[in-house]
């Protein structure tokens, strides 16, 4: 399963059956569960932990050293969860000790080729990252979101669940769940609503999610009094309940 030519450190901790190919060189402190799939000519260091049944394509860097010019060798760790397609040319870097010292990588991502994940971010679950989208440091997302190709996200951002960007967006505030945005610098130009009918919101959530969007970016009320309005309708739409929470939560503000 290991082919001939590929370099092992030997205080990797790898599963029985896991593939590695031709060329590649899994570094010290590195672990691969089972079922995981890496392709030939990969560079995985370590402190990294990975994962069941993950791919991994040609060329991808995982686990390298932080590009952050704090970072002096310290023991960080990049950890990544299972069932990730993770292609070709794909790089993620491992934390800092600034930053919390992790980078996290959950499950079940789709992240298409020349990828970049900065230290310090941490990704959630069934994200689909599609091509030279970059994360900088310390970038959070949540869940099911979307970012379209040569999108940029600057540091310190948090994308919330079920958001859209088009293709070279530039982001550089937080983004509310379900809201789409596009454009450089990016803005807001609605909600994410292809993305929701097929993940089998009903139209009243949609209609509900649409109202509390207007609230925050049409009505022309200040962020505290569309937080007022939003709470009144939140009692019959759970739906509202993560658009609320992250707006409670985001001291930088959000994009508008």
């Amino acid at each position: 399963m290991i082919h001939q030519t590929a370099l092992i450190d030997p205080s990797a901790k790898i599963a029985d059956d896991v593939v590695i190919g031709a060329y590649s060189i899994i570094g010290a402190n590195v672990e691969i569960a089972s079922g995981t799939e890496i392709a030939s000519h990969v560079v995985i260091n370590g402190p990294t932990r990975i994962g069941r049944n993950n791919r991994i394509f040609q060329f991808s860097s995982i686990g390298e050293e932080p590009q952050d010019k704090k970072y002096h060798g310290e023991p960080t760790l990049l950890e990544i969860g299972d069932n990730n397609l993770i292609r070709e040319s794909v790089t993620i870097n491992r934390g800092t000790v600034q930053g919390g010292g992790i980078t996290k990588v959950g499950s079940n991502n789709w992240i298409m080729a020349y990828v970049h994940i900065a230290h310090d971010c941490i990704i959630g679950d069934d994200n689909i990252f599609a091509n030279n989208a970059s994360l900088a440091g310390h970038v959070i997302v949540d869940q099911q979101v979307i970012l379209g190709g040569f999108t940029l996200v600057s540091q310190f951002n948090h994308l919330g669940s079920h958001c859209f960007s088009a293709m070279g967006s530039v982001i550089s505030r937080n983004v509310p769940p379900y809201v789409l945005v596009s454009g450089h610098m990016a803005e807001p130009v609605g909600i994410n609503v292809e993305g929701l009918r097929r993940r089998s919101f009903t139209d009243t959530q949609i209609r509900n999610i649409r109202q509390a969007y207007k609230l925050v970016y049409r009505s022309g009320l200040r962020m505290e009094q569309a937080r007022e309005k939003l709470q009144d309708i939140q009692q019959e739409a759970a739906e509202l309940e993560i658009f609320i929470d992250f707006l409670d939560k985001q001291q930088g503000g959000i994009i508008r």
